[in-house]
């Protein structure tokens, strides 16, 4: 059987706005309903979710049988944990806080087989492969990992044309959260000085002719930002809508943080 494609891969890179949900808890459960639900992608973050590389097989296999792309977070850029998540079978990588085209020519080497790369070869015993269900996979791979960068210092915007340049930088992601901290915003990414910054990069990824994403909480900031035409924007987090969600329903019951304590009801 051959390598399967990555539609996710080819929507962002034909403009097809795909919209997406962080996953935050760890486990495969809500990782699964969160598939149910519609989304393009889903994140499973291991740089701020308790994540590490059985829990993450756990939610890949858990969101295998749904039309989503799991799209994988490293808690940073070190190769060898990227070698570890491509044998699992993760064919979308987020790599956090790349700042200068070196570090995106460096990841898209570390994701592609040699000669055109430095992923280590052992494809025959990794999950990637069906476990050598796909024989070619090691000469048919390169093509359907979709490597996605994280611009989220002033360094990286001031980069941010050589970063998209890099062939290979399927897309670039801004991260608002760090980069309104590195701005000297902590907190405030609706600040209209933050908010400036992130428009302009957006136009300037896509200029240089690459996809761009984004993640916020904020709806008419999201929707603003697909205006723009970027193509990948995540939307919320699974632990953020479900605290949001549980603490409105205690809440209709006078219940919830600052309340007091409930009684037995019994």
């Amino acid at each position: 059987m051959p390598v399967p494609k990555n539609d996710f891969k080819a929507a962002i890179s034909a403009g097809r706005q795909q919209i997406g949900l962080w996953l935050n808890t760890g486990e495969s459960l809500p990782a699964e309903i969160a598939a149910s639900a519609g989304f393009d992608w889903l994140v499973i973050d291991s740089e701020h979710g308790p994540n590490d590389l059985r829990s993450i097989i756990a939610q890949l296999r858990a969101l295998a049988p749904f039309a989503v792309e799991p799209v994988v977070r490293p808690p940073s850029s070190e190769t060898w944990f990227i070698k570890q998540l491509l044998d699992a079978g993760v064919r979308t990588l987020l790599i956090p806080m790349v700042d200068s085209p070196e570090q995106a020519k460096a990841l898209v080497q570390a994701v592609r087989y040699p000669p055109r790369g430095t992923r280590g070869l052992g494809a025959a015993v990794a999950r990637a492969s069906g476990f050598n269900a796909i024989p070619d996979y090691a000469q048919t791979a390169d093509d359907e990992i979709c490597l996605l960068v994280q611009a989220e210092t002033r360094v990286a915007i001031d980069n941010l044309e050589a970063i998209a340049a890099i062939d290979g930088v399927d897309g670039v992601f801004i991260g608002p959260a760090d980069l309104s901290a590195d701005l000297g915003y902590l907190g405030r990414i609706e600040a209209p000085e933050v908010q400036d910054v992130i428009e302009s990069a957006i136009g300037r990824i896509i200029a240089a002719g690459k996809p761009a994403g984004i993640l916020t909480f904020n709806e008419t900031l999201n929707r603003r930002y697909l205006e723009l035409g970027a193509s990948f924007v995540a939307v919320g987090a699974d632990v953020t809508e479900l605290a949001a969600t549980l603490k409105n329903l205690a809440g209709r019951y006078g219940r919830g943080p600052g309340a007091g304590a409930a009684s037995s009801g019994y």
